[in-house]
């Protein structure tokens, strides 16, 4: 019998587990799963260029692997990192070499939108012409990212971040291959918790399961001991500046927007959590109360710019608290986004019309030669007119004398606004006293 020690697998446990088939990738059916156009091309064999674009940990690597193991191509690992257009040419020319032997090639860009547009470029003609299969990675939007013509090339797959349904089966899977190797006992609880910590990560569940085993000791893993070995929580996804910040920032005007104040709190505290400037979302909560609520109700702006102040007088936690006092102010009020509207309208008909003089009797008379020239004839003081308006006055170029922009809604404010309106317009009745006149 020999006695030569074993030399532990220096790889990460995620490296060491990489599926090996289709059929052992947790999560990710909405590509992989059966009758999918990924799945059925593979199966007859057939491969094309593509992106996968997805969060960390999603399986992007072990797919590209996949595909060209699937179909008993060369595979060639390109990082957008650590390559430029040297090792690009390099992967070209030992793809051409396979394929003067027959074999395709699978040339696999990690992070691909590292890649400069030259750096894109320097595909184009290998793939248009079948040198390369070209499978791309990416955590960012290929839209923004990648250039038209590589993407006009490419099939973008979409990968999820896996539930935690998915991340429990790949650890209860993971831990039976380390209690193989090193025996140890872990609860059901304490798998829930890693996936939990590991937010939708494969990579980053697998890495904590290696890490918490090597420190127990012996001890029985239980939830106690991954929640205290992790620091409670975990790591939620937080990408500055990214696809992930700004879809968590849509989601909290969307929320104020769609008058959810539980939506929005939630939102809020998400990007918090992740790290975001307060001082960022006190400014998109301005933009909220101009964009959404308007004249609907007048207070969210001065609630929301209150909010600010306080953040910038005050820091955190309290400012905190101040920002979220106007986002639910802010979900609850009424909406109208009239004035928004408006200046889009009027901006359209600039662009449309272009310069139109101002009309002689709004212009400026400050001298005899303006006066002279007609300025100012025929405009009526409107303070000297029953109820400080002068009836049938125009204020737009002719062309544009009966164009409403700004047109209130029946909500909040407003509703009294658009009565005002009416009886100015000729269209209604007069208002109330109540109503200021």
């Amino acid at each position: 019998m020999s006695t030569e020690s074993r030399v532990p697998d220096p790889r990460p446990l995620a490296d060491r587990l990489r599926p090996q088939t289709l059929d052992e990738v947790v999560g990710q059916a909405q590509v992989l799963g059966p009758g999918k156009p990924l799945r059925r091309a593979l199966e007859a064999g057939q491969i094309h260029s593509l992106v996968l674009w997805g969060p960390p940990g999603t399986g992007k690597t072990t797919i590209a692997q996949l595909i060209a193991r699937r179909v008993d191509a060369h595979f060639i690992g390109v990082s957008a990192v650590l390559s430029g257009v040297k090792e690009i040419r390099a992967a070209i020319d030992e793809a051409r070499t396979h394929g003067a032997q027959g074999r395709r090639t699978v040339v696999f860009v990690d992070e691909v939108h590292r890649f400069n547009k030259a750096q894109q470029d320097a595909f184009l003609p290998h793939i248009e012409n079948g040198t390369i299969t070209f499978v791309g990675a990416t955590t960012e939007n290929p839209a923004f990212e990648l250039n038209n013509a590589l993407l006009s090339r490419l099939r973008v797959y979409v990968l999820r971040a896996l539930t935690p349904e998915a991340l429990v089966e790949l650890l209860t899977r993971a831990a039976q291959s380390l209690h193989a190797e090193t025996p140890f006992d872990i609860s059901d609880e304490a798998l829930s918790a890693l996936a939990a910590a590991a937010d939708g990560d494969a990579r980053r569940a697998l890495n904590l399961l290696e890490l918490a085993v090597g420190h127990s000791d012996g001890v029985p893993i239980d939830r106690a001991f991954i929640e205290d070995f992790v620091g409670g929580a975990g790591i939620r996804r937080f990408d500055k500046g990214g696809d992930v910040f700004y879809d968590q920032i849509s989601a909290l005007h969307k929320a104020v927007r769609g008058s959810h104040p539980d939506g929005a709190l939630y939102w809020y505290a998400r990007l918090l959590d992740g790290g975001c400037d307060p001082l960022y979302v006190a400014r998109r909560v301005v933009r909220m109360a101009t964009e959404d609520i308007g004249i609907a109700d007048p207070r969210a702006l001065q609630i929301a710019l209150a909010a600010w102040d306080t953040f910038e007088r005050l820091g955190a936690p309290e400012g905190e608290l101040a920002i979220a006092q106007a986002v639910v102010y802010c979900a609850v009020a009424a909406k109208s986004n009239a004035v928004y509207a408006g200046l889009s309208a009027a901006r359209a008909d600039i662009e449309l019309h272009g310069s139109l003089p101002v009309p002689d009797h709004l212009r400026n008379a400050p001298t005899a030669l303006a006066r002279a020239l007609g300025h100012g004839r025929g405009y009526r003081y409107d303070h000297a007119h029953a109820n400080a308006h002068a009836q049938g006055q125009t204020y737009l170029p002719p062309v544009l004398a009966e164009r409403q922009y700004y047109q209130p809604v029946e909500r909040g404010l407003e509703q009294k606004i658009a009565e005002k309106l009416r009886y100015l317009r000729g269209e209604a009745a007069k208002p109330a006293a109540s109503d200021g006149e």
